[in-house]
């Protein structure tokens, strides 16, 4: 945990099973971890740890069997689905490797849409873009993006609403180094403009951007 205000996103205690058949995995194991406004916290571990169960726990889109998660000081966990979903369309910006974008709506009905599905006050579709590079791409679709260009346009979309937290999972996975780079210097931006950034990651350049690291090994925190 770290000290100061109130945290953009805290989690206290997190337990999540799964189940098949008649074997229980213990995916998390009483984690707990803060993120400051401001903070960019990357999230290490091997493959199996409990990163991405985490991540989802985080945002609200799976439910933890046991802890809590607070976003801007609003619980998040143990709510119904609806409710849910609506603190993560105001508070709550999440960023895939693959998948942010709606194929068939250019970049900049891509950002209105996210912006619809919300009741806080948005920027003009237009500035997000902008903020990201892509001003001269916002008529395009998915398709006709680059690797790099769709990876700023899912920034854009996890940025629609101005949120307080921004979750990302391998956000630079398929990306090559100079495109990483830009992307990163993108979260570095949006961190010091006062939102908490949490990336799950296996890259060590986001590790060396990040104000500190969480080490997940079998559910658990270790460092």
């Amino acid at each position: 945990m770290t000290g100061g205000g109130q945290a953009a996103l805290e989690a206290r205690d997190l337990f999540r099973f799964f189940r098949a058949g008649e074997e229980e995995t213990l995916a998390l194991r009483g984690v707990s971890l803060a993120v400051q406004p401001g903070e960019i916290v990357a999230v290490v571990g091997p493959s199996g740890s409990g990163k991405s169960t985490l991540l989802g726990c985080l945002a609200g889109l799976d439910e933890p069997a046991g802890g809590t998660v607070w976003i801007d000081g609003e619980r998040v966990s143990h709510r119904s689905e609806a409710e849910r979903a609506a603190i993560r369309a105001r508070s709550v910006g999440v960023l895939f490797q693959v998948g942010n974008l709606i194929e068939h709506l250019t970049v900049i009905e891509n950002v209105a849409l996210a912006q619809r599905l919300s009741t806080a006050d948005a920027p003009d579709p237009t500035v997000v873009i902008d903020r990201v590079g892509l001003g001269s791409r916002a008529r395009a679709y998915p398709s006709q993006l680059s690797g790099g260009e769709a990876a700023r346009a899912g920034l854009a979309v996890a940025l629609a609403n101005n949120p307080k937290v921004l979750l990302a999972d391998e956000p630079t996975g398929e990306l090559d180094g100079e495109t990483e780079q830009r992307l990163l210097a993108l979260l570095r931006t949006h961190a010091d403009a006062g939102c908490g950034v949490l990336v799950v990651t296996h890259s060590p350049d986001v590790v060396a951007i990040a104000d500190r690291v969480v080490a997940l090994s079998d559910g658990q925190v270790v460092s």
